[in-house]
C-alpha cells in the first residue's frame, strides 16, 4: 500500500511539473499586451486561470473596474485559523513585443529544446503558471497550508495598476482580510557571477516610482527672431541638469543587508563608508545592488513644436524617477532645484517605496526553500530598482517580497529578458520553481 501511495505521489508530482510548462505556454499564447492606453484585455487569461483554480476545487472571483480588465482572486483555507494570511500574486498583462524582432513569434508559447518562448515567459506568466500548478498539486494530494493563502492574478501591472491591484486594494479589501505578507515577482532566481558562484537574491524592498511630467512655457514666435524666452531652451537646460545630476548615496536597511552579505560571500571588507569602492570589489554581483544605492531620474521623452521655423510656446518632457524608502522628500526637493524657476513639474504617476524585514520568519522560510533545492546557491536579500503590484497591496498593510524561484543555467541573462526580445524560460527552471514554491508555501 505504501508503495502504491509513493507511486501516486510521484505521479502527482510529475503532473505538476508537466502542468507548469503547459500553463506557461498556454498563458503566453493569450495576448495580453498592455500598451498603457487602456486597450489591454486580460479577461481571456483571467478566465483561463480561474478555470484551472475551479478545477482544483477553489471558488475564484472575477472582478473588473473596466470591461475586459479582469482580476482573479481565490482563497485557500489554512489549518490554523489564528495565523495571518499570505497573499501570493502575479499579473496577467505583458509589455508589447514586435514579432519581426523575435526568433519565434512572441505569442506562440513555443516549447523548443527544453525552453518555453514568448512574451511573459519571465515577466510573469511563468510565476502565474507555478501558482496554478502548485494549487492543483495540493488539491490532488489533499494538502492544506498552515495559514490561509490568498491567490490573486491581476490586470494592468505593466501600466498604472489602476485596473488591477490598485482597484482590488481600494475597492475589494475584504478579499484580502488577514493578509499581512505577500510574495510575487522578481526574486529567488539564479544570478551567476562568472566565477562559479550562484546567488539567489530575494527581494525585500522596492524603490518608489516617480514618473514625472515637465512643462516649460515661453514666448511663441518666428524661428528667425531673437527669443530669450524659448520654451525648448528652458526645458533642454532642465533636462540636462537632471540627466547629469549625481545623486548622493543613500542606504536602506535592505541594501545594507545585501551589501553586508555579499561582502561576506566574497571575503571582502563590508566597507559601508566607501560603498562605491565595495561595489568594485564585488565584480558582476554589484549589479544586484548598484541601482538601489541612490535615487535616480532618467529623461525618457521629449515633445515640443510643430514646425521648424516656429518657436513653440510650450515644451514637455517625461522623466522616469525612482526613489528609495524614506527618500521621497529629498527627491522632490532635488527636482524643484534642478528644474529651476522656468520649468514646472508634476507626478505623472507616483507610487510608494517599500521596505520589508530580512529577519522575518517568512524570509527565513523562503531562504530555506531555495537552499533545499539549490544547496550550492547563496541566498541574499536585495531591493528592486523598479516596482511591482506589492506597492498597491501595501495600502492594505501587506508587506511584500519578491519570490518567483527559477534555477537558471550560466549564460542565461534573466534580467535582460525582462521586457526584452526573445523572452524565454527553461523548462527545468519552471520545474525548480514549482518545487521551491510548493515547499515554501507548505511551510509558510
Amino acid at each position: 500500500m505504501a508503495r502504491e501511495g509513493d507511486a501516486q505521489a510521484r505521479e502527482d508530482s510529475a503532473l505538476a511539473l508537466d502542468e507548469v510548462v503547459r500553463f506557461t505556454s498556454d498563458l503566453i499564447r493569450i495576448d495580453t499586451t498592455n500598451r498603457g492606453g487602456g486597450d489591454c484585455q486580460e479577461r481571456p487569461a483571467a478566465e483561463y486561470a480561474a478555470a484551472r483554480l475551479a478545477e482544483a476545487g477553489l471558488e475564484p472571483t472575477l472582478l473588473e473596474r473596466t470591461k475586459g480588465r479582469t482580476n482573479v482572486v481565490a482563497r485557500i483555507e489554512g489549518t490554523d485559523p489564528s495565523a495571518d494570511a499570505l497573499l501570493v500574486h502575479g499579473h496577467l498583462d505583458v509589455v508589447p513585443a514586435q514579432a519581426e524582432d523575435w526568433s519565434v513569434h512572441p505569442f506562440s508559447g513555443e516549447i523548443r529544446d527544453g525552453v518555453v518562448w514568448g512574451r511573459g515567459a519571465v515577466d510573469m506568466k511563468n510565476m502565474d503558471a507555478m501558482i496554478l500548478a502548485v494549487v492543483r498539486h495540493w488539491a490532488r494530494e489533499g494538502v492544506r497550508p498552515r495559514r490561509d493563502i490568498v491567490i490573486a492574478f491581476t490586470a494592468d501591472e505593466e501600466a498604472s495598476a489602476e485596473d488591477g491591484s490598485g482597484f482590488l486594494a481600494d475597492e475589494h479589501p475584504g478579499l484580502f482580510e488577514g493578509c499581512t505578507e505577500g510574495v510575487s515577482e522578481s526574486g529567488a532566481f539564479t544570478f551567476h557571477d562568472g566565477s562559479g558562484r550562484q546567488i539567489y537574491p530575494i527581494a525585500a524592498g522596492e524603490r518608489g516610482t516617480g514618473w514625472l511630467k515637465l512643462t516649460a512655457h515661453g514666448r511663441a514666435g518666428h524661428g528667425s527672431k531673437v527669443n530669450l524666452d524659448n520654451a525648448v531652451t528652458r526645458l533642454a537646460a532642465a533636462i540636462t541638469r537632471i540627466g547629469s545630476y549625481a545623486w548622493p548615496l543613500r542606504l536602506t536597511p535592505t541594501v545594507r543587508a545585501a551589501l553586508t552579505e555579499l561582502a561576506a560571500l566574497y571575503g571582502v571588507d563590508a566597507g559601508l563608508d566607501d560603498v562605491d569602492g565595495l561595489l568594485k570589489k564585488l565584480g558582476p554581483a554589484a549589479a544586484l545592488v548598484e541601482s538601489t544605492v541612490r535615487n535616480s531620474a532618467n529623461p525618457t521623452m521629449l515633445s515640443a513644436g510643430y514646425k521648424v521655423n516656429v518657436i513653440p510656446g510650450e515644451a514637455v518632457a517625461y522623466v522616469d524617477g525612482r526613489y528609495l524608502h524614506g527618500c521621497e522628500d529629498e527627491f522632490r526637493a532635488t527636482l524643484d532645484r534642478l528644474t529651476g524657476p522656468d520649468v514646472d513639474w508634476e507626478f505623472h504617476h507616483r507610487e510608494v517605496a517599500l521596505q520589508a524585514p530580512v529577519d522575518s520568519a517568512t524570509y527565513a522560510k523562503m531562504r530555506a526553500a531555495v537552499e533545499e533545492f539549490a544547496p550550492e546557491g547563496h541566498v541574499v536579500p536585495y531591493c528592486m530598482s523598479g516596482g511591482t503590484d506589492a506597492k498597491q497591496f501595501s495600502r492594505l498593510g501587506i508587506t511584500g517580497y519578491g519570490f518567483a524561484p527559477l534555477k537558471l543555467p550560466e549564460g542565461f541573462d534573466y534580467q535582460a529578458l525582462f521586457h526584452g526580445v526573445d523572452e524565454r524560460v527553461p523548462v527545468e527552471a519552471l520545474h525548480f520553481g514549482v518545487r521551491v514554491l510548493d515547499r515554501f508555501l507548505r511551510t509558510a
